[in-house]
């Protein structure tokens, strides 16, 4: 009980107001898009939209959790990792270094292929991090891409641009 007369000043994180925001918003894109799903067959014990109405459901209720939350006053607790530190700004070179990888990879990936550019993309962001072993890098991002673009046109049958190796792969 506070005896001196004054109220405790409450803190508020007004940035998880925007984070509910988006949780919400999600949640209702998900809902909406739901509504234009066709009905499956009659004799599907659970309807393709279910789980969109599931997912979007939850999405909106936790969005509002979070928003009552924050309007409460809770506060979600800093990092407290020994190598994170949090007086420091943001590394605005490194980011826009990421964000140039990722440009690159979305404008050449039809004409490439993943095949190409996932290896581009694990390669070059690793040197971006800090990684100095450039063979390493680019041998492990081809083995990560080829992975995955036979895991996915393969085994899930999900095409996947092969680029200019579309007879090779």
């Amino acid at each position: 009980m506070n005896t001196s007369g004054t109220t405790p000043s409450r803190t508020v994180d007004t940035p998880q107001y925007g984070l509910a925001a988006f949780v919400a918003f999600v949640g209702i894109v998900v809902l909406v898009d739901a509504l234009g799903l066709d009905p499956g067959f009659a004799d599907q014990p659970v309807q393709p939209y279910a789980f969109s109405y599931a997912i979007g459901s939850v999405l909106v209720v936790l969005g509002l959790l979070l928003a009552v939350a924050t309007w409460r006053g809770d506060v979600a607790e800093p990092e407290e990792g020994e190598d994170v530190d949090l007086s420091s700004g943001l590394d605005w070179p490194t980011l826009l270094q990421l964000v140039a990888v990722i440009v690159v990879v979305v404008a050449l990936i039809n004409w490439l292929g993943w095949a190409i550019m996932g290896a581009f993309l694990f390669a070059a962001s690793a040197r971006i991090l800090g990684s100095r072993r450039l063979l390493l890098d680019i041998g492990v991002g081809l083995v990560l891409s080829l992975v995955t673009w036979y895991g996915f046109y393969v085994g899930l049958g999900i095409p996947i641009p092969a680029g200019i190796l579309d007879g090779v792969l």
